[in-house]
């Protein structure tokens, strides 16, 4: 005998809009490149991690921040799934997928460019 429950569809629905909530707050999308499917922030721009990012701080200020953009979150932003927040030293916070700290490069002109991937390697695209 089966039972179904009126309940079950909402549910579900909760957890897709809840789901689409946490991907929406953080800005973080998914795009095309030359390397395939890349994060990208909310303009489309490649999103990039630092090999000499450790415990899931930021090793990036002054003039890398200058070149390297962090991804900034937003008073309140609350971590879910596989993107966190890091505080940088200011007491800001940044966002991270999977631990790594995100950023964009500044030498990247147009949504897709991946001009950052691999600069003195060490900068990596994030991909999904």
């Amino acid at each position: 005998m089966t039972i179904r429950s009126p309940r079950f569809p909402l549910t579900l629905a909760a957890l897709l809009i809840a789901g689409t909530a946490a991907v929406a707050e953080t800005g973080i999308k998914t795009g095309e490149s030359t390397l395939g499917a890349v994060l990208t922030n909310a303009d489309g721009m490649t999103l990039y991690t630092f090999d000499k990012d450790e415990g899931g701080a930021s090793a990036c200020y002054d003039d890398c921040a200058t070149n390297w953009p962090p991804l900034m979150a937003a008073e309140g932003a609350a971590a879910e799934g596989d993107y966190g927040l890091t505080e940088r030293t200011d007491g800001t916070m940044q966002w991270t997928y999977k631990g790594m700290p995100l950023y964009t490069w500044v030498k990247d002109a147009a949504p897709g460019d991946v001009t950052g991937d691999g600069v003195k390697e060490v900068w990596h695209a994030a991909k999904p």
